[in-house]
């Protein structure tokens, strides 16, 4: 039976990869590196610093560290100046986490940095719902490498032990993504993997190991999250 449930962040909760892929193409113009959609979609699942230098050497360039921070910095900062005060968040993910929190222990599990984590999970109202944060900082490679979601097991496990629970089985920990990368990823850490059709078709995510897809999260209720992953 399904007892915490882990969600991607970026494509998951909030619809914000058309919004980071043209600040990112800007940036990256500025500097003569060009970025097109399909390498967006070729870098799913890496964290920022991964992603900037990956583009950098699609195009045979080289780069410093200093300058992907500064690349990364700016980023953060257009993304902001760009949505405001008006999150982009997915129809309906507000309801759908407070419905799961009555339930589950729920922590997120992202390649995103984490003060924009906390800023957007703030802003939005949901922070006092997840009790615990996996970011690119916390571990030391990106999905689909099984490291942040073996992390945020432990973390969560360890929340609910210190809430008075038993210790969790790896499939009582359910987690929700929207790429191959991160479906990769959970099921490499022994981890049940819904996947949203959000990013890619539900074709990639079956493909890359979802044990179900949903069309809309809004389709899905505690109940049908333990009858289809008991």
């Amino acid at each position: 039976m399904i007892k915490s449930v882990l969600f991607d962040f970026n494509g998951v909760i909030i619809d914000d990869e058309p919004i980071q892929m043209r600040v990112y193409q800007e940036l990256l113009a500025a500097e003569g590196v060009e970025l097109t959609e399909d390498d967006y979609a070729a870098s799913y699942g890496m964290n920022d610093v991964a992603f900037v230098k990956a583009a950098y050497e699609r195009r045979g360039k080289s780069v410093s560290d200093t300058k992907v921070n500064e690349i990364i910095d700016a980023k953060v900062a257009k993304w902001r100046e760009i949505v405001g005060d008006d999150l982009p968040l997915f129809p309906g993910i507000r309801n759908f986490v407070e419905k799961l929190s009555h339930q589950f222990a729920l922590g997120v599990v992202s390649m995103e940095r984490r003060d924009q984590i906390e800023y957007i999970l703030d802003k939005a109202g949901m922070a006092k719902h997840f009790a615990v944060i996996v970011s690119a900082g916390d571990v030391s490679t990106y999905k689909p490498n099984p490291e942040c979601y073996r992390t945020g097991f432990n973390k969560i496990d360890l929340f609910r032990i210190s809430q008075g629970h038993l210790p969790m089985r790896h499939d009582e920990c359910l987690v929700i993504e929207d790429t191959a990368p991160g479906i990769k990823a959970a099921i490499a850490a022994d981890l049940p993997a819904l996947g949203v059709a959000n990013t890619v078709s539900p074709e990639v995510l079956r493909s890359a190991g979802a044990g179900a897809v949903a069309k809309d999260l809004r389709d899905w209720m505690p109940g049908s999250i333990r009858r289809v992953f008991s």
